[in-house]
């Protein structure tokens, strides 16, 4: 039997099936990069693979978006069209969800990040993801907030609209069933 935080070798299979095929599909993510070494990295990674199979049954649809030489690993993102809706009416983080009074939503954004072993996107990551395709055309997602924009109670998220990135400000307490967050990964 699988450890919690490792697939089964049939579960292996299918997400690195699914991981292909998204990847053969959407090649202007990712141009000259060569799926037979992607797949080799993920299969050395269990975790992340059990990290990314998080990523894709919460909605994110994760795919390959960048190669960090320097580092040499793989970069992959949320690509769901949509802020993924396994994720969604989520507060910020946990100081957020522990202030509200009432109406609490079921969990925060950053805890559910970490707890699937992924990174929220931040700004500029935000911003590269949308030069991939137009994404949240009619959701938004929590992005990782400066230190000081979030000791004052803030919290920031983004979306595309009218052909534009914005970026937004929000009580980091407030949830909404449009607002999720957008993970990365790197293997």
């Amino acid at each position: 039997m699988a450890s919690k935080k490792q697939l089964s070798e049939r579960e292996t299979i299918e997400l690195l099936d699914i991981l292909q095929q998204r990847f053969e599909k959407n090649i202007n993510r990712h141009p000259k990069m060569d799926w037979s070494k992607i797949e080799t990295k993920l299969k050395a990674n269990p975790q992340k693979l059990w990290s990314l199979n998080e990523m894709e049954i919460s909605g994110g649809e994760p795919d390959v978006v960048d190669y960090d030489k320097k580092s040499d690993e793989y970069v992959l993102f949320d690509c769901s069209p949509e802020s993924p809706k396994g994720r969604r009416s989520f507060c910020y983080d946990r100081e957020a969800l522990d202030s509200r009074k009432e109406n609490k939503p079921q969990n925060d954004a950053l805890t559910v990040a970490s707890e699937m072993g992924v990174e929220i996107l931040d700004e500029t990551q935000y911003r590269f993801l949308q030069t991939l395709g137009e994404f949240d055309l009619k959701t938004s997602s929590w992005i990782k907030t400066p230190k000081d924009i979030r000791a004052l109670g803030g919290a920031l998220f983004c979306d595309r609209r009218y052909n534009t990135v914005f970026l937004y400000h929000n009580g980091a307490n407030s949830y909404y069933a449009a607002r999720a967050f957008r993970g990365f990964l790197k293997v």
